[in-house]
């Protein structure tokens, strides 16, 4: 679901706020991406280690309450999304796994594909894990090395 912030009007600490979207009984938010340019990438990751990077620009804008629209298939070989992040191609991301396995790769390793295909490998598991989350690496001018 994407739509433009100035849709949702300021309101005070109590308020109970406004819909944003429509979800169906056994869906659930996975995560909320404030875009700063049309240039990045949404990054989907699914729990049996697929994903794909999605130009931002084909998830066009609609109005708030609407259902949304697929961003990867929900599939027996993908299973459940688990995490979106927005990234630029030149970013890197961690992946970890739900027995300890952790990767960092390149953005740029991940292909770019439309919003309604299964995606690609993204990390190998082993059996009876899952993917547990994906994070955008941030680095500081302060990462030189020191302690």
């Amino acid at each position: 679901m994407r739509f433009d912030e100035n849709d949702v009007r300021p309101m005070g600490r109590n308020a109970h706020g406004v819909r944003g979207m429509m979800l169906d009984r056994k869906q659930r938010v996975i995560s909320m991406l404030v875009a700063e340019d049309e240039a990045q990438s949404v990054l989907t990751a699914t729990e049996n280690g697929y994903g794909k990077r999605t130009p931002i620009v084909e998830y066009t804008r609609h109005g708030r309450g609407t259902k949304g629209m697929i961003a990867i298939q929900q599939t027996e070989r993908n299973g459940q999304v688990v995490a979106a992040a927005l990234v630029h191609p030149e970013d890197e991301v961690m992946l970890i796994s739900t027995g300890g396995v952790l990767i960092r790769t390149p953005v740029k390793s991940i292909r770019e594909m439309s919003r309604s295909t299964q995606g690609v490998t993204l990390i190998n598991l082993d059996d009876g894990e899952k993917l547990a989350g994906l994070e955008r690496v941030v680095e500081t001018d302060d990462d030189n090395g020191e302690a």
